[in-house]
């Protein structure tokens, strides 16, 4: 299975030289999507593409959001034929040590979450970061009907034909509400999803990028994919006459 690593980057310049090592190391391709970051993340990752085949970057105009970051990655991922998608945070936050473990269970699924809230799994970091985080997921599993336990984990493996399936291009939400509209999304669409335990860490270079904005952005969009889903009454695959609404 060829799979391709998205790795969006905003100012990771401490992290991406230690990561892309880690990366290789395993049997994955990689490809950077950089939104312009002023502290040179994206000539980083150009001099790591010019010696490493494996290495791809795909340079933006400016911070751009999470989401589509994503999309373009999943793009990328389509056009040059991979397999799969794995979509992770670039701070050690999603430590690679998890990534063999993922490889393997998406040999019998569509989708793999490395989740912080099934058995094994945890969360390191401080305890008004991780109740805001709990109840997020709480809230969108009891009113999207939502089965995994981590629905705005970031650190994903999604099969090519989930994203073939998906409408990628019609998610509405950017920054990290765009994780729960896309599993709500692969749900939907009937796909098989299953968990693998991961301990996330908080991080120890750079800053993180997330902002009340982002907070308010998730519950908005729980708001409206609840409407849409008492609509609906969404059963199979999502309605997509109004895929903005």
């Amino acid at each position: 299975m060829r799979v391709l690593v998205v790795l969006p980057t905003y100012n990771e310049a401490e992290n991406i030289a230690l990561l892309l090592p880690e990366l290789l190391a395993l049997p994955l391709d990689i490809c950077v999507v950089d939104d312009a970051s002023p502290d040179g993340t994206g000539r980083i990752a150009d001099d790591w593409a010019a010696r490493e085949p494996r290495v791809h970057v795909v340079h933006r105009a400016g911070k751009l959001g999470l989401g589509t970051a994503y999309v373009t990655g999943f793009h990328f991922a389509l056009d040059r034929g991979y397999d799969a998608a794995l979509t992770m945070d670039a701070d050690f936050s999603h430590h690679p040590r998890y990534i063999s473990a993922m490889l393997r269970a998406i040999e019998h699924a569509d989708l793999v979450i490395g989740s912080r809230y099934v058995p094994g799994g945890d969360v390191l970091y401080p305890f008004h970061r991780r109740f805001l985080s709990k109840t997020a997921n709480v809230i969108a599993r009891a009113a999207l009907g939502l089965r995994p336990h981590d629905c705005t984990a970031g650190f994903r493996l999604y099969r090519a034909a989930v994203l073939q399936t998906v409408p990628i291009d019609s998610v509405f939400s950017n920054g990290y509400s765009f994780l729960i509209e896309m599993l709500n999304l692969v749900q939907g669409f009937g796909f098989s999803i299953v968990e693998v335990p991961i301990v996330f860490e908080d991080r120890t270079r750079g800053q993180s990028k997330i902002s009340s904005t982002e907070i308010v952005r998730a519950a908005y969009t729980v708001s409206r994919l609840t409407y849409r889903r008492l609509r609906d009454r969404l059963i199979g695959p999502p309605a997509t006459r109004h895929p903005f609404v």
